[in-house]
């Protein structure tokens, strides 16, 4: 069984994830956490002692939360009748990224799958500071639902690697899973900016080739591009449905995501966004 974590904020935004994510997952037996995690307008000094469990005083912002959630599982039980699908609400005193470790650690979660939103006034931000905050902090999988993105199935999806990775197993086996679900190919993108493959790039494109064998996939390179515009420019060329990238220390993914000017390179992922955590040593 799949175990899925679903935060929410009980906006249009987050909803829209929630269908998205249980319409993906429509054919597995999965049980979805929906989380909530809230901090009060002001901090009391029994909240620094343990938090609303611990205090005295009530807190409305414990039965507001749990209000929000059993709003949302109600509004997914008249929408979406699976029989393969089981809900659980978690209310939680904290920041959202430290919840969201938390709970994966304790629950064995699975996979991520929360909304995307612009930052206010700047809609060509690819991803709320949110997102980025648990993609970068999660020890887990996790998929950024853009907003307002209509639920279509899974059959193309781009895979950009530079082959400085041997990937492993484990951690590629989300994509792997996914890409059975939904019977979709997988298409390998190497961006080649200058120099031909080293000997330990291709030990592990062949290794990660090893990796697909059991998966339909095909791999591609471009030549002349450069990166993170030519990934967008595939996308739109190509109307693949799913982009899913390996995030490593200091990786590509990670520079582009903390540059003050994201919006002005373009990277506006209009697709669901699989990001997926490597702890591969990488040797050049």
């Amino acid at each position: 069984m799949l175990k899925i974590l679903l935060p929410t904020d009980f906006s249009t935004n987050a909803n829209n994830a929630i269908g998205y994510a249980v319409n993906f997952f429509d054919k597995r037996e999965c049980l979805f956490y929906i989380l909530h995690t809230y901090t009060p307008a002001f901090y009391r000094m029994d909240y620094l002692l343990g938090g609303p469990s611990f205090s005295a005083i009530p807190d409305s912002g414990v039965d507001i939360s749990m209000a929000g959630l059993e709003k949302t599982k109600a509004n997914i039980l008249k929408n979406h009748t699976n029989p393969r699908h089981r809900f659980k609400l978690v209310s939680a005193f904290n920041l959202l990224t430290d919840e969201i470790n938390s709970i994966a650690s304790e629950k064995n979660i699975d996979l991520v799958v929360m909304g995307t939103q612009g930052a206010s006034g700047a809609k060509e931000i690819f991803l709320g500071t949110n997102t980025v905050y648990v993609i970068r902090k999660a020890g887990i999988p996790v998929m950024a639902i853009p907003a307002s993105f209509e639920f279509k199935r899974a059959n193309k999806i781009l895979f950009p690697s530079d082959y400085w990775s041997k990937y492993k197993e484990d951690e590629i086996s989300t994509l792997l899973d996914i890409a059975e679900a939904n019977s979709a190919k997988i298409t390998v993108l190497h961006i080649k900016e200058e120099y031909e493959l080293t000997e330990k790039q291709q030990e592990n494109k062949t290794h990660l080739e090893a990796l697909l064998k059991d998966s339909s996939y095909r791999f591609e390179e471009l030549r002349g591009a450069l990166m993170p515009q030519a990934v967008m420019d595939y996308i739109d060329e190509y109307q693949f449905d799913l982009l899913a990238m390996m995030n490593r220390q200091h990786s590509f993914l990670e520079r582009i995501m903390w540059r003050q000017n994201v919006d002005q390179i373009g990277f506006h992922v209009k697709i669901p966004f699989l990001v997926i955590r490597d702890t591969s040593t990488i040797n050049k």
